[in-house]
């Protein structure tokens, strides 16, 4: 009896607040945008075997627009600089930067667009998306860790996500195949992105 007179109460408190036009909270997509100032991209790849050589870019940038009740991606797109890579040896940059690798004259920017997301849990997800470099475009999926959603403590102070993303791939599928046959650099590019992106 109790039961059913919460039930019908409740009916009629929600009957009432639409009749007043008062809705339940709806969810909201919101453009993020990435900071600069706190985006990290590195790469692992092996050398000879011996060691994974660390490297980084410098320069990226990007936005996506997501809605944090539906833990839902509707787009996104971040914009590499291939000519702001750093491992800390000049000549290998260089070489990397050439047309054994990179070909940073010819491609200056790596180009990632997000096609889907799936949320795993109110933390981790797994992102998919377009990667092009060399002129070529293939799939690439990412784990996602949500580290922290919440205003920022000082600065802009402005609503801002946490956010790391792991993938490794395939660098020969790109056609970048210097070094893979004879074992002098790794096929296998582990990616490591670290950022925050402030709601706009």
């Amino acid at each position: 009896m109790i039961t059913a007179l919460r039930g019908s109460m409740a009916a009629l408190a929600l009957s009432g607040g639409l009749a007043l036009g008062v809705l339940p909270a709806q969810a909201e997509p919101h453009t993020y945008r990435i900071d600069p100032e706190h985006f990290s991209i590195g790469f692992l790849i092996s050398h000879i075997g011996y060691q994974k050589q660390l490297g980084m870019f410098l320069e990226g940038e990007g936005e996506f627009v997501y809605d944090e009740q539906a833990q839902a991606l509707s787009s996104g797109r971040v914009e590499i600089a291939a000519d702001s890579l750093f491992t800390n040896h000049e000549k290998r940059d260089e070489h990397v930067l050439s047309d054994d690798f990179l070909d940073a004259e010819a491609y200056p920017d790596i180009v990632f667009e997000v096609t889907d997301f799936s949320a795993e849990s109110d933390t981790q997800g797994t992102l998919t998306g377009d990667l092009t470099l060399l002129g070529e475009t293939h799939p690439v999926t990412l784990d996602v860790t949500l580290n922290k959603a919440a205003e920022y403590p000082f600065g802009h102070k402005q609503y801002t996500l946490g956010l790391s993303a792991r993938t490794t791939l395939s660098r020969s599928e790109w056609g970048m195949t210097y070094g893979v046959d004879n074992g002098m650099v790794g096929d296998e590019v582990e990616l490591i992105f670290e950022f925050e992106a402030i709601r706009q």
